[in-house]
């Protein structure tokens, strides 16, 4: 007979329930601080549990990430659902790059989620799956109202999220806001001849910023 999963199916004693929502608080501020190598261990400490209380709960790190992470994933089918919702195809395309880059700015774990091999994490995977088909939908309709330049494939706009995670990467930790300017101009790059192109929003980042961006070694949790 199987052993029964760490998250059970029955209900959960109060107590349990409160051990679970606190670890499941503690990962949520420490995968977006850090991204998702952060150990069980250190979300107990920030929960106040034991490591025992946490894999009583979650069998291992991941299935923990595919508990926490599934809402966050549902947030960018949201965001594709609304874009493709937009009257305009040109401001659906926008809009669903700004949210997806706001979203990984505010979460370093989301980023990585995105890009990771997500091994036994069923729930995000299925979600992730149904983001790409509804990306794709996003550029043709841009390129079939000829608001984008003609030669945009489908298959671009997973690359153009990836790139803007790296930005986000890159300098969260000179200038948070950064990934704002080059979103705009990514979108440059993809208007079609003759568009307008709106002034860059906030500056470079200066030398020393740089420097210091460039001095701090990349993090990656998968």
């Amino acid at each position: 007979m199987a052993n029964a999963p760490a998250e059970e199916t029955r209900p959960l004693r109060s107590d349990a329930r409160r051990n679970r929502q606190r670890i499941l608080d503690a990962a949520r501020v420490l995968f977006a601080e850090h991204g998702l190598d952060v150990s069980m261990e250190e979300i107990a400490g920030r929960a106040g549990v034991g490591v025992g209380t946490a894999y009583r709960r979650f069998a291992n790190r991941d299935a923990l990430i595919d508990a926490l992470f599934e809402d966050r994933m549902l947030e960018l089918v949201d965001a594709a659902e609304r874009a493709l919702a937009e009257p305009d195809p040109w401001t659906g395309l926008e809009s669903f790059l700004h949210r997806s880059a706001e979203l990984q700015a505010a979460d370093r774990g989301l980023k990585e989620v995105l890009i990771c091999d997500l091994g036994s994490m069923d729930r995000v995977r299925r979600i992730r799956e149904r983001i790409l088909p509804l990306a794709e939908q996003i550029a043709e309709r841009a390129i079939a109202a000829g608001r984008v330049r003609d030669d945009l494939a489908p298959l671009d706009m997973p690359m153009l999220s990836l790139m803007l995670g790296q930005v986000v990467d890159f300098s969260r930790d000179v200038d948070p806001e950064l990934w704002r300017r080059y979103l705009a101009l990514l979108l440059d790059g993809l208007r079609a001849p003759g568009e307008p192109r709106p002034p860059l929003p906030r500056s470079p980042l200066t030398a020393g910023q740089l420097d210091a961006a460039l001095a701090t070694p990349p993090r990656r949790g998968c």
